[in-house]
């Protein structure tokens, strides 16, 4: 065990060496922060804490509670898929990972994001949507890969500042809140969205659902999602420059007042399906494409109401 270990500590000290040579500003570059998600879920999966370089003040929530690091999907987790989506940002230390794990018998689709600092994992952010009661997510049935959209590097000439990412990303956020129609962001023509799994964007396939058939700007053009009430405790932690994505985190609170929806049609009627005051807990990565999103995918869960923020 502590071979390992050792291992594992003298080549990312080696990787860190390397990318110090190149920045000062990075200790630690985009395959030496691969590594410590890498051995992340490689620990989680055989239950062993010890496997991880952990800062003595680390942070670790699941679902937004705080707790030792071992505990919630650790104990419960049996294996996983080849979903393999991963995102880094060496300026600020951060990684991030989307997985589809088993809990036994179960699937669930899990997003993680670990700080890193001086060769060591002090915060430790994880959403898991799993399978509860009559929900459509997390839907797993064919989810093996994840989409080449987010492996794609942006040629450097192409490459947006962060400043600017982040405000597109946030854009929408302000479109989903209170969704009125108006948008504060711009999409692709070929923008799609997955929200735990199940792709929610120029899909006929969903039953009941017809803004499903739909591109993302479309959708929120007919201000289905007025039911949306805040899209608050906003955070940008990790913005991948090389990959052109944003990571975000927060939460949607669901008040439930709104049921009955009116498209901006004036003539389309729709339902929401939150019926009683709810939030979802939310990691969600925005692949960006010059000035406009391209790919959506959340990993949200369901938390009381109104829950607040440990980080």
């Amino acid at each position: 065990m502590k071979i390992l270990l050792a291992t594992f500590v003298l080549t990312l000290g080696a990787t860190a060496a390397l990318a110090q040579s190149s920045s000062t500003a990075i200790d630690c570059d985009r395959a030496c922060l691969y590594k410590f998600a890498d051995i992340y879920l490689d620990a989680m999966l055989k239950q062993d804490v010890s496997r991880l370089p952990l800062a003595r003040d680390v942070k670790f929530t699941e679902n937004g509670v705080q707790m030792k690091v071992g505990d919630g999907l650790w104990n419960t987790i049996k294996g996983r898929r080849n979903y393999n989506l991963r995102l880094a940002d060496p300026a600020q230390g951060q990684v991030a990972l989307v997985e589809v794990i088993t809990e036994h018998d179960t699937p669930g689709i899990l997003a993680a994001r670990l700080k890193v600092k001086d060769g060591k994992i002090t915060e430790i952010e994880t959403v898991l949507s799993r399978k509860i009661d009559t929900s459509p997510f997390p839907a797993t049935d064919g989810l093996e890969k994840s989409s080449a959209v987010w492996a794609a590097t942006v040629p450097e000439a192409k490459r947006v500042r962060r400043e600017r990412m982040i405000s597109v990303a946030d854009g929408y956020f302000d479109t989903l809140q209170q969704n009125d129609g108006h948008l504060f962001t711009d999409f692709t023509n070929d923008c799609d969205r997955v929200e735990n799994g199940l792709k929610t964007t120029n899909n006929p396939t969903i039953p009941n659902y017809d803004i499903a058939k739909m591109g993302c700007a479309d959708q929120f053009k007919l201000g289905q999602y007025v039911y949306d009430d805040r899209l608050r405790d906003r955070r940008f932690p990790l913005v991948d420059e090389e990959k052109g994505i944003v990571l975000a985190a927060g939460f949607m609170d669901h008040s439930g007042k709104i049921v009955d929806v009116t498209w901006t049609d004036g003539k389309t009627k729709a339902k929401s399906v939150f019926f009683y005051p709810h939030s979802f807990i939310l990691i969600e990565l925005f692949k960006i494409d010059g000035n406009a999103i391209k790919r959506v995918e959340a990993v949200f869960a369901s938390m009381p109401y109104n829950m607040p923020s440990v980080w």
